[in-house]
């Protein structure tokens, strides 16, 4: 979901940078099952929150695509996006949704 700029908290750089996995990408979401991931290819940085519900901020400078092994990838305009994992109700909690 893409964000103005001015809506990326403050202190967003002093997050967490998430590393690129070992192909170079920034992984939004790994399949537990798979193995699979929605990932992002080109130049951008990912900063997470701690916890299992934090939220991640992608910044991509000169834009970038979504990659993953089953879909064709989605191209992405330059600028700031808010990364939200999908959560699902299970009786008694609530969880990330697996992929």
């Amino acid at each position: 979901m893409p964000v103005a700029e001015e809506a990326v908290p403050p202190g967003t750089d002093r997050l967490p940078r998430q590393p690129r996995d070992t192909r170079g990408r920034l992984v939004l979401a790994l399949g537990e099952v798979t193995g699979h991931a929605h990932a992002v290819v080109g130049p951008g940085s990912l900063v997470r929150e701690t916890g299992p519900f934090g939220t991640a901020y992608l910044h991509l400078p000169d834009g970038g695509r979504v990659v993953h092994e089953e879909h064709a990838a989605i191209p992405l305009p330059k600028g700031w996006y808010r990364v939200v994992r999908q959560r699902e109700y299970v009786p008694g909690a609530v969880r990330v949704v697996a992929d």
